[in-house]
């Protein structure tokens, strides 16, 4: 798949990038093909599905959840590694394998990986924000990266920027902050689901010099990382 003229030296990572509906073509062994170096999960997928991804490649999994997962928390430490709620062990709620990025900077391929999970507000569901909530959330992620430092490659999200590939219909309203988080951070690629493309082409669309791509059901691309990202993470 073509992208956009890398804009920093460095090795290719190959992206398996899978959202919102299971692929038969993909749910399958003959994945292996594909040779990812990582696989970024854009939200409403069966945990089943990224272990299963997670199990037949052997590579790391980076995800963040959408308004169909159910809630991640923040793993607390635990006796033996156990995960504690309000004191108790309790199973971990995330793909086994995988790593949450929501509100969060992760280095991983060699690539830098911004975070940002979740939906507009529609009903009383898990990972549901209004514009408001979700300002602030997109305002800690860049505190986050400010202190972090250096280039982001990809903003992997499950809603889009509103007015930039997401739908009419509220719950599909893509979110307002992600302008900002763009503007701000210039990835490379904002990549995202939630917009599910029922047999239409998705368009990709940029905002200055990101490329925004809707990943339903799956994307495999090549990205080139920044010089920021990899120094340091070797």
């Amino acid at each position: 798949m073509g992208h956009p003229p890398a804009r920093y030296g460095g090795c290719m990572a190959r992206v398996l990038v899978v959202a919102d509906e299971i692929s038969p073509v993909i749910h399958d062994a003959g994945v292996r093909r594909m040779r990812p170096d990582v696989v970024l999960g854009a939200g409403d997928l069966p945990w089943d599905y990224l272990e299963f991804l997670s199990s037949m490649l052997d590579v790391p999994v980076v995800f963040v959840p959408g308004n169909h997962d159910p809630e991640v928390d923040a793993p607390l430490s635990g006796f033996r590694g156990w995960l504690t709620g309000n004191g108790l062990p309790q199973e971990d709620p995330r793909p086994l394998g995988g790593t949450n990025a929501d509100e969060s900077i992760i280095d991983v391929a060699g690539l830098r990986i911004a975070g940002l999970g979740g939906s507009i507000r529609y009903n009383d569901g898990p990972n549901q924000y209004t514009q408001e909530e979700f300002t602030k959330r997109a305002r800690r992620l860049l505190r986050v990266a400010a202190k972090r430092g250096g280039g982001v490659d990809v903003l992997l999200t499950h809603a889009p920027p509103r007015g930039l590939g997401d739908g009419d219909d509220p719950p599909h309203h893509g979110f307002e902050a992600l302008h900002e988080v763009i503007e701000t951070l210039k990835p490379t690629w904002h990549l995202h689901g939630h917009i599910h493309p029922y047999g239409q082409p998705q368009p990709d669309r940029t905002l200055g010099s990101t490329t925004i791509r809707n990943v339903v059901p799956y994307r495999l691309m090549e990205i080139e990382p920044h010089l920021q990202s990899v120094e340091g993470h070797g």
